[in-house]
């Protein structure tokens, strides 16, 4: 793919560009000279982007959980500007609440637009990037797609799934000129608990010493008695460095937050294979040399 500080103007597509991330990376975007698609339920909510950019935008009204809304918006992309050269997979929501607290109408509503809607989305774009023999995805995960914590499992699932499905995919496109970067940030100051995070209605008592504390801090924040410290514009800014990229990273942690946690995670993770490395090796036959590669099952 060609940097953007040559000649050539990249067309990136982004999903979910009314607001948080998708909203700051366009801005960005277009501010420095890029080609934008500009997806949303709601185009009222980009209206201003495309005013002020109108060679450089195109508005597609977009649900990512609408298949033939994803196929007509890939279409119309490929129709006036010949080409998608990063996509972005932003569109998503959280829920919050015990594992057993979210109904089961809730659970394939998350998975239907955070994972499935991803899904969907690829599989549209992935065609014309093959075509191109070039391209980069970059796949908005979360620093939950790495840590999940009790009140948000059904989210943090989704992401989970993200992850895997990115890791995998960036294997199978690698031969082909295409990219792929799961962007996992941690705090910041979006709107994503104000406008994007559905607390379940259904709460068990015998929850409430594992998951009250995540509920008093998302009221919190919605209280604006707390204050997320991640700066969206910056985040902006690291994706496009990591596009930008000759050597574009597998995964990128956006924030403090994000580092601190990912990284307690891969110590406790480590130290509990090396305690139990004795118990876990002893499972293999006798004639089996430690070691060996093997498929895993």
């Amino acid at each position: 793919m060609v940097n953007s500080s040559s000649s050539y103007v990249r067309v990136w597509f982004i999903t979910g560009s009314s607001r948080g991330f998708g909203r700051a990376l366009a801005e960005t975007l277009l501010d420095r000279g890029e080609t934008v698609v500009l997806t949303a339920r709601n185009l009222q909510q980009v209206e201003d982007l495309t005013t002020r950019f109108s060679d450089r935008t195109l508005a597609v009204q977009l649900d990512v959980t609408k298949p033939e809304e994803v196929q007509d918006a890939v279409k119309q992309a490929i129709a006036k500007f010949g080409r998608i050269d990063v996509l972005v997979n932003n569109a998503g929501y959280g829920t919050l609440g015990a594992i057993e607290e979210v109904s089961d109408q809730a659970v394939r509503r998350q998975f239907e637009t955070n994972v499935f809607g991803v899904l969907e989305t690829l599989r549209a774009v992935l065609p014309h990037m093959r075509q191109q023999r070039g391209g980069h995805i970059l796949n908005i995960s979360s620093v939950s797609g790495i840590v999940s914590g009790a009140g948000s499992g059904i989210y943090d699932s989704t992401k989970f799934a993200l992850e895997a499905i990115s890791e995998a995919l960036a294997k199978e496109v690698a031969p082909l000129g295409i990219k792929v970067t799961i962007v996992e940030p941690g705090s910041f100051r979006t709107d994503f608990v104000t406008r994007s995070l559905v607390v379940t209605d259904t709460q068990i008592e015998d929850y409430e010493a594992a998951t009250g504390h995540i509920r008093q801090i998302v009221r919190d924040v919605q209280d604006m008695k707390i204050r997320e410290q991640g700066d969206p514009k910056k985040a902006a800014l690291a994706m496009i460095q990591a596009v930008d990229s000759e050597n574009s990273p597998l995964r990128l942690a956006l924030g403090p937050h994000a580092i601190n946690i990912i990284n307690t995670k891969l110590e406790s993770v480590k130290a509990e294979l090396d305690t139990w490395k004795e118990v876990s090796v002893n499972t293999a036959f006798e004639e089996v040399v430690v070691g060996e590669t093997q498929v895993a099952s």
